[in-house]
């Protein structure tokens, strides 16, 4: 009777085995959503954010949406990617656009910067990008990516493009505050050591203080 209440206890979980995911596939899962979310204001809507980092995990047509403006479907030009190859190269596609000040970038705009192609920058002016798939897919590192782009892969990943800027030129003004307060501390101890020398020491004060002397009593006879 035991033998078959145990049976019957490990048939349940091997039934229950199949639903249960692995610890891997649960932790890529929840990676994809926080990337998702990363990712979903540059893309234009969670659905383009998704379409995006599906398509370069897996190898996969991208199909990106607007209600304003037209779509764009096109295949990344590398191969499946991981999650965190996925992660740096929507970022450095979201920097590149940054730099041209395009930070709502269109569906046409984001292909560009991934696969390679033409944007218009803030100036009016044509500007090409190479794409960063491209460079990917052509055998360059993301360092040299980054590089080749005008960034710093590490900085980069560090901050949001658009706060790195600020963080960059608040950095130099703390230091050049903190440089002009050194001075001025230099420049006061400075003087006060000079005053110092030239004020009278104490002996010298004790000298200048000494009473005249008595002159001497007459002895007795």
């Amino acid at each position: 009777m035991l033998n078959a209440s145990r049976a019957a206890v490990l048939a349940a979980l091997l039934f229950a085995l199949p639903l249960i995911a692995p610890a891997h596939e649960r932790d890529a899962g929840q990676a994809d959503e926080r990337l998702v979310d990363k990712f979903t204001r540059f893309a234009g809507s969670k659905a383009n954010a998704e379409a995006l980092v599906n398509g370069l995990r897996n190898d996969q047509e991208v199909k990106l949406t607007s209600s304003t403006q037209a779509s764009a479907t096109f295949t990344p030009k590398t191969d499946k990617m991981g999650l965190g190859n996925v992660n740096i190269a929507l970022t450095l596609a979201k920097a590149t656009l940054a730099e041209q000040g395009i930070t709502r970038p269109t569906p046409q705009q984001i292909e560009a910067a991934l696969n390679g192609g033409t944007v218009t920058n803030r100036d009016g002016k044509q500007v090409m990008l190479k794409g960063i798939l491209a460079q990917r897919a052509s055998g360059l590192g993301w360092g040299k990516i980054a590089q080749a782009n005008g960034f710093k892969l590490g900085e980069l990943l560090r901050h949001k493009h658009a706060e790195f800027r600020h963080h960059r030129h608040h950095a130099e003004f703390k230091h050049h505050r903190h440089h002009h307060a050194e001075f001025a501390k230099v420049r006061f101890e400075r003087h006060d050591r000079m005053e110092r020398a030239e004020r009278p020491g104490r002996h010298e004060r004790m000298e200048r203080a000494e009473r005249p002397e008595r002159p001497e009593r007459g002895r007795r006879g």
